[in-house]
């Protein structure tokens, strides 16, 4: 009983995660270092940037950007050249356009 009880626990936490993102000027503070590319289908992922904190819900790009580092799930930093990147984006007019290209680099935001 005691296990399943930590499986059922691990799934909700996994299930929604949400995307609470702050851009940190250091690159050694940041737990991932993003490149933003010109072009939809270069990134790993189409980032639609909500106006409300619970509107980022889940790993599928939509982020909301807090304020102070505490708040936030992710810290990244804005790299100024693709190889230096662990993340590639794209930043979206709609919300609706905001998902994965790449999967494999999911693990990055859990």
């Amino acid at each position: 009983m005691f296990y399943l009880a930590l499986i059922i626990i691990a799934f909700y936490q996994t299930a929604s995660y949400p995307q609470l993102i702050y851009s940190t000027n250091s690159q050694h503070k940041a737990d991932i270092k993003v490149f933003v590319v010109d072009y939809a289908n270069q990134a790993d992922l189409k980032v639609y940037k909500v106006n409300h904190k619970y509107e980022a819900d889940g790993n599928q790009g939509l982020w909301y950007f807090v304020d102070y580092e505490f708040q936030a799930d992710k810290k990244i930093h804005f790299v100024k050249y693709m190889y230096q990147a662990d993340l590639k984006i794209y930043f979206v007019k709609y919300k609706y356009q905001a998902g994965w290209n790449e999967k494999s680099k999911m693990h990055l935001l859990y």
